[in-house]
Order: structure tokens, then sequence, then C-alpha cells
């Protein structure tokens, strides 16, 4: 939790915005503009379960409609109120705009706690959610496109497009109301894990600038760094299993609900996640030291720390004692303004949340597009890439004499199926983006010192939707 004496998530994001928007030749009145959300709509409606009518609140807010259709998820939480979907949706924004992605910011939450209904309850109350929505569309594949978020996933999404699809039966392009659906209705290979996947490609493309490294007090490469990861739900997991499992990180802590666990050898993160699933937490891990109160692990010596649960988990109150050099923000807005500023003070590097989880928005993108296409990625050109690449070898084995070998061939030959292009697009994004953060990073640190990532991150955001504007006439 964050501390008493400084601003809630909503106004942290105002002044991140704010901190940056004051270093750039902008009106005030265009400022304002962006800053506020255009429309948020709020819903009451009844469900009747258990034989009574139970009452639930949700929202969507649209922050910016610079490009449409708007994209966000949609979270189940108790947590959820209008100024966290606000703050959300103005997240959304920027995150789109800095990895150029076509769409504006949105988001939705619904104040509920799934873990206190069963699925079938779970159903009722998901598409009566969504009925209200799409009714006034606020879920529709040329307006506003939703996604899973904390608490949904791809059974809420199967739902929701089915609910869509019911009220809008000649829509051929229904499967585009919304993305992080299950395959068999339109879903794209490797949606699932694209927010860690996403997390791992900015950390690999941070570790390829030895500037950058410096500046964080790093040396070497991805190998052996130790990683502590505050929350092991999807993103937190498949962050932590790809950098375990392809970079040779070693994860030294996990924090969750019920505290933390910690082994400075390393935690095998596969083995980690089946016990929290047959467990329902760290405690009874066998093979790391439990410590009851969990944020006080984020205090842990390691080289990266990696926040990917809650908001607000850095702040005033801890900032100080964290000995990471480098923080990666999984998580929407884990570090307060509060704590962001004395971080920036103690020389740590945080790679901000627009970023760092872009993956899941920007996989979003091409299952949408996927969707709108009606055709799955590859299908048309796998196999004629894979003809060519048997001609070359052909050629190469009749000018040398000599057999290809066979523990190459496979690899060579192999033409890009889905999987392949979604990464592939993926990383290209999280690499383009990073690097046009760090070039204005370090472009503009010579003359104001306190010029950071976040800040960087924010003024190319703000300035591509100052320029869409601009284009449309406003």
């Amino acid at each position: 939790m964050s501390s008493k004496n400084e601003p809630g998530f909503r106004e942290s994001v105002e002044m991140l915005f704010m901190r940056a928007a004051e270093k750039m030749d902008l009106s005030s009145d265009i400022i304002d503009k962006i800053r506020v959300a255009n429309s948020t709509y709020t819903v009451r409606f009844g469900v009747k379960l258990r034989g009574k009518i139970q009452t639930f609140t949700g929202y969507r807010s649209v922050h910016s409609e610079h490009a449409e259709p708007v994209k966000g998820g949609i979270r189940y939480a108790l947590s959820v109120d209008q100024n966290e979907v606000e703050a959300l949706a103005s997240l959304m924004t920027y995150k789109c705009a800095l990895v150029e992605v076509p769409f504006g910011g949105s988001k939705g939450g619904l104040c509920i706690d799934p873990r206190a209904w069963d699925e079938d309850e779970l159903e009722h109350i998901t598409r009566r959610f969504a009925f209200e929505l799409i009714k006034r569309d606020l879920i529709n594949p040329s307006q506003n496109v939703p996604a899973p978020d904390m608490g949904t996933g791809e059974r809420e999404m199967a739902w929701i497009a089915d609910q869509y699809h019911r009220m809008n039966t000649t829509d051929i392009d229904a499967r585009a109301c919304v993305t992080g659906k299950p395959l068999e209705v339109g879903g794209i290979r490797g949606r699932v894990e694209a927010t860690g996947r996403g997390v791992q490609y900015g950390i690999r493309e941070f570790f390829r600038h030895e500037m950058d490294k410096e500046a964080a007090g790093l040396k070497g490469g991805l190998g052996g760094k130790r990683v502590v990861i505050q929350g092991l739900g999807n993103v937190g997991y498949h962050a932590g299993k790809f950098l375990q499992e392809e970079d040779d990180c070693k994860i030294v802590a996990v924090i969750e609900h019920d505290g933390a666990v910690i082994n400075d050898n390393g935690l095998d993160i596969e083995t980690l996640k089946s016990h929290i699933s047959e467990y329902g937490g760290v405690a009874k891990f066998p093979h790391g030291k439990h410590v009851e109160d969990g944020s006080l692990v984020l205090e842990h010596d390691c080289d990266i720390l990696i926040p990917a649960a809650l908001e607000g988990v850095i702040n005033m109150d801890n900032a100080g004692r964290v000995k990471a050099r480098f923080i990666v923000e999984a998580a929407n807005g884990p570090i307060t303004a509060g704590g962001d500023e004395i971080l920036r003070k103690n020389g740590v590097v945080i790679m901000p949340d627009m970023f760092a989880n872009a993956g899941g928005v920007t996989v979003s993108y091409f299952e949408w597009v996927k969707n709108l296409s009606h055709i799955r990625f590859g299908r048309m050109q796998r196999r004629q890439e894979e003809a060519r690449q048997e001609m070359v070898i052909e050629a190469l084995e009749k000018m040398t004499g000599e057999s290809f070998p066979d523990e190459l061939r496979g690899a060579f030959v192999s033409g890009a199926d889905e999987l392949a292009l979604v990464r592939s697009g993926l990383d290209d994004t999280m690499r383009g983006a990073y690097n046009n953060m760090r070039d204005m990073w370090h472009r503009l640190k010579a003359e104001d010192p306190s010029m950071d990532l976040r800040t960087a991150a924010y003024m190319i955001s703000i300035d591509r939707v100052v320029k869409s504007y601009s284009t449309l006439g406003l």
C-alpha cells in the first residue's frame, strides 16, 4: 500500500504525466485535453443469483479517441472504482502511442471478487455486464475493444464475444469485439504469455546497451542476474519463466499474497507455480525461506526487481530501502510518484509500465487484425517459404557436393507459423519503442539531469497524441 502522505494511483499518473508535459512546448489547453478522460460510463445492474437479486457496479472509461477503436482490458477486483479505471485508461492511451499501436486508450472494471462466485454465476454476471456495455457501443470491433486484465482471462473474453455476437448476428467482424480470446473462437497464438514475453524482450533490449547498464550500475549480460518478482500471476509467471529458462536469470525471490519465498540459489518457477496452484500460496513451499510480510522482500538484494501485480507497492515509505538498481514495471503503476522521485534520486533506473507491459496490447492488436482479415497469420506463405528454402539447400548441395547437415535442415527450412510471426512482431515492437525512449533519455539528459526513461516515454506518447489531434483539426 502507498503512503498516506502521497497522492493515490490516479493522482500519481497525472503527476508523472505533468512532469513530462511541462518539459514540452505545449499550450495548457492541449495538455488539459490529453490529461483528462473523455468519458466514463458507470453501470449498476442486477443478476438473480442464490435466490436473490445481486447488484454489481461496473465501469468503462474512454480516455482518448485520437485513434479508434479504443483499447483496454476489463478487470474484476474489489478495488475497482472510477479513479482507478480512468487512470488505467490514460496509461493505455500513452502505452498504445508509445509502441505505435493504432488504438486510443480505454479501460473497464467490475467491482467484484471473482473467487466468491462459481463459474456459472460468473458467466451470468459477465454476460449481463457485457450486455450493458454492448448496447451502448462500449464494446464494438470498430469503437471499443476490451481484453483480459486482473481477474479475467480467455474464459471471460469468450463469454463477452459470444454475447456480442448474439446481439449483433449479422456483424461479420464480431470476433474482433474483444481480444485475448481462446484459439477456438478467434484468439491468436502467443497472446496468453504476451505481456510476460514483452517484459522479457524489453529487458533483453536494455541489456544490449552498455550506456544503459552503466546507468543502473550493472555489467555483463542477463545470465546469472538475480531477479525478484512481485506477483506470480500471468505476467509475473511468464516473465520469470522466460528469463529463467531462456536467459539463465536466477529468480531469488517471489512475493505473493501470503508472503514471499526466498532462495538465493534460485527458485524453480515451474515448481513454485505448481505449488501455488495446489496450496493457494507460497507459505508451505519447501525449497525456500518463507517471509510472512512479503512487502519487505521488495527490499531484497537483487539486480532486477519486477513488480508484476498491484499499484503503489513501491512508495515514499519503502522506496529508499529498495536495493535493486533496475526496476521493471510489469504491473500498472507499481511505483507511486513519490516513490519514483526517491528512486531516481538514488540512481535507480526504472523501465516504465507503459513500455514494460505493452506486450499484451501489442499482441491484442495482432489478434484484432487477424479477426478483421479472417485468416490465420502464416497460412498463405509458410509452405512457400519452406519450398524456397529447400531449393536453396538443393542448390548448395549441388555446388558443394556435400549434404546439408540434418540437424540444421529442419530449422533452416521451417517457414514462419503464427506463433513465430507473433513473437517476431512483438520483439520488433519492443525493440523499436525502447530505442526511441533511450535515444530521448540520453539526448536530453545532458541538459536536464532529471530526465529518465519514464519521462522520455511520456514525452514521446504525448507528442504522438498531440500530432493526431492536430491532424484531426482539434
